[in-house]
């Protein structure tokens, strides 16, 4: 059970305090309730631009690392289609060098021409290495927009098209900055050893005086419920091919989330998983075979990655994975293997909150999602699933109609 309270200033900021006194270092996370589902369509690519925006410099601190560093901390950030997180680890004593930076920059950034510039570079150059230039690597930007239609999951973090990072004007961004980087917006967590007064005390002090603002609105478009199988196969400079499946799949507050979390668990977490077994083990058809979920807050996708053994087709890696999927819907689990399944699940979660920064930004997006609470309650969430309940939801969510696949095929074989 993680322990924490909660306070909320009068310009909407949320702040969760969890006292630990396991150790000598302070983690100060800023949860942001933006990502790429929040963008113009013809504007992506702001969110993650962002991430990198926030430590060119606010309004009274030039340098966001040096002061940090020199406090001893580290900082880091990430960006998915649901929120921006940041966060900072330092010395406990240093815990007001994060605050000041964090708020300073929450306050307002030094929306300067070289800041966007060098930021903007940053960001492009990072396109071109991690999506363009990189085997696989624009798997994702192939994927959404077959897989999605309406919703703006349709487009990956990095965004649709570098273009809209390159025409970006400073009034956008700052506008962009303005709609949702403010503190009623934002969660606050403070993780380390420290009483709950001094917490109030200087959250106040420097998070107090920023002004309030609207919270945004947020009226996205519903996904309608997929009713063909999609495919799309493309050739690309891999080392070798690669299939892809994803089926739709509920969102994070939504019903049976935790149910698709296990299917995905049965079907492809470690060596004892049924397609690890069946595809690898038993009959050699894949070198590798995976399966996962994005983990998103709207319609999610449950997904199955495999690379077939050398001269096998990815049409015969589809067919035996979906041998898998019709067991799964018409032969219940058994107690003994769910069991397994669950108790895997617990343990990583366990260990996933031993250091004070998972909590941190558990605690947040629990908050996010409608209570911090919810942290102390997943584990009760995969206890009550059963194997009637894993048959029904496989026949669901694994049906065909429900499916997407993307083939890329090697145009050089290695």
């Amino acid at each position: 059970m993680i322990e924490f309270k909660r306070f909320t200033l009068p310009n909407g900021l949320r702040v969760i305090f969890h006292k630990d006194i396991t150790t000598p270092m302070v983690v100060v996370n800023t949860l942001y309730d933006v990502g790429a589902r929040d963008e113009d369509p013809e504007r992506t690519g702001f969110a993650h631009l962002f991430e990198h925006l926030m430590f060119g410099g606010s309004v009274n601190i030039p340098n966001f690392d040096g002061p940090l560093q020199n406090a001893g901390g580290q900082n880091n950030a990430f960006t998915s289609n649901d929120m921006t997180n940041y966060y900072n680890i330092l010395p406990a004593e240093n815990l007001e060098t994060a605050l000041w930076l964090e708020s300073d920059r929450m306050l307002s950034l030094a929306f300067t021409d070289k800041s966007l510039e060098v930021q903007r570079s940053v960001v492009i150059e990072e396109f071109k290495q991690r999506y363009l230039n990189q085997p696989y690597g624009d798997m994702w930007l192939e994927f959404r927009p077959l897989a999605f239609k309406q919703h703006p999951y349709k487009w990956a973090t990095i965004g649709k098209d570098i273009k809209h990072i390159e025409e970006a004007t400073m009034e956008e961004v700052k506008n962009f900055f303005k709609t949702y980087y403010h503190p009623g917006n934002a969660i606050l967590c403070i993780s380390g050893n420290f009483e709950l007064e001094y917490i109030k005390k200087v959250v106040d002090k420097w998070y107090g005086d920023i002004p309030k603002r609207t919270v945004p609105e947020r009226n996205l478009p519903i996904e309608p419920e997929q009713e063909e199988y999609r495919s799309k196969t493309i050739e690309r400079a891999v080392p070798s091919d690669a299939i892809y499946l994803g089926f739709k799949m509920p969102g994070r507050n939504q019903d049976h989330y935790y149910t698709a979390d296990i299917l995905s668990d049965i079907l492809g977490r470690g060596k004892s998983s049924r397609l690890y077994k069946r595809l690898k083990k038993e009959k050699g058809l894949v070198s590798e075979i995976n399966a996962y979920i994005l983990g998103s807050f709207d319609t999610g996708l449950l997904m199955i990655s495999g690379k077939p053994s050398e001269g096998i087709s990815p049409e015969e890696v589809e067919k035996e994975i979906h041998l898998v999927l019709d067991e799964l819907k018409s032969e219940k689990i058994t107690e003994k293997e769910l069991t397994k399944i669950i108790n895997k699940v617990k343990t990583t979660k366990v260990f996933s909150e031993q250091g004070a920064l998972q909590k941190s930004i558990g605690l947040c997006l629990h908050e996010l999602l409608g209570d911090a609470n919810g942290i102390n309650f997943e584990t009760e969430q995969y206890e009550k699933i059963t194997p009637e309940e894993i048959m029904e939801q496989a026949e669901k969510i694994l049906d065909r109609k429900n499916c997407t696949r993307l083939t890329i095929k090697s145009d050089n074989n290695g």
